[in-house]
């Protein structure tokens, strides 16, 4: 891993990118990274765009701010690449683009004219299987650990059960629906290049 990290979330207000962010930057953080996990607020409201962040360090983040050049982008909603500029400040040719869907990864290196890396994982339809609600935060997490080997995926899934547990302990089917969630998007991410 490079010194420093850095990932941009895009998803709808309601779709957890928020939460996602918090949920990955505390389970870096319980391996012993140096964490950063915050959004960018606005006026946002239900469905509205929305922006969070992360970045993650070996060695403490003296850096504050938003993210203008990412490693990778999260895109939870891909309607959004008809409002919003995702591969903004990205790599052209390093980059990694993940997005929430069930087409192809070259289907969108044509549609975003983008020579990086472009990953897909139908994160909605595996929340529906698993958690029995679209909720496409968690699944993207899975996917965001398997494609760039940032993380254990074991050490994290270890961390959200504890979370979990906490705010779901009589709720057994919430947190193992998000347990399989996470794990099997991990499993199914498609990439290209």
């Amino acid at each position: 891993m490079k010194e420093m990290f850095e990932i941009r979330w895009h998803g709808r207000g309601g779709q957890g990118a928020k939460t996602a962010a918090l949920l990955f930057g505390d389970a870096a953080c319980s391996t012993g990274k140096h964490i950063q996990a915050f959004p960018e607020y606005g006026p946002e409201r239900m469905g509205a765009p929305v922006v969070s962040f992360n970045r993650i360090s070996s060695k403490p983040i003296r850096t504050h701010g938003p993210i203008s050049n990412p490693d990778v982008v999260i895109v939870l909603d891909v309607s959004l690449i008809e409002q919003v500029d995702v591969t903004s400040g990205l790599d052209p040719e390093k980059g990694i683009i993940l997005l929430n869907s069930s087409r192809d990864p070259e289907e969108f290196a044509r549609k975003l004219n983008f020579k990086g890396r472009v990953c897909t994982v139908d994160a909605s339809k595996i929340s529906i299987e698993t958690i029995g609600r679209e909720i496409p935060n968690t699944p993207m997490m899975g996917a965001l650990i398997k494609i760039t080997g940032i993380l254990d995926i074991n050490a994290v899934l270890e961390d959200i059960k504890h979370k979990l547990e906490l705010k779901f302990r009589n709720k057994p089917e919430v947190i193992e629906g998000n347990l399989k969630a996470v794990q099997k998007a991990y499993d199914q991410v498609k990439t290209l290049n």
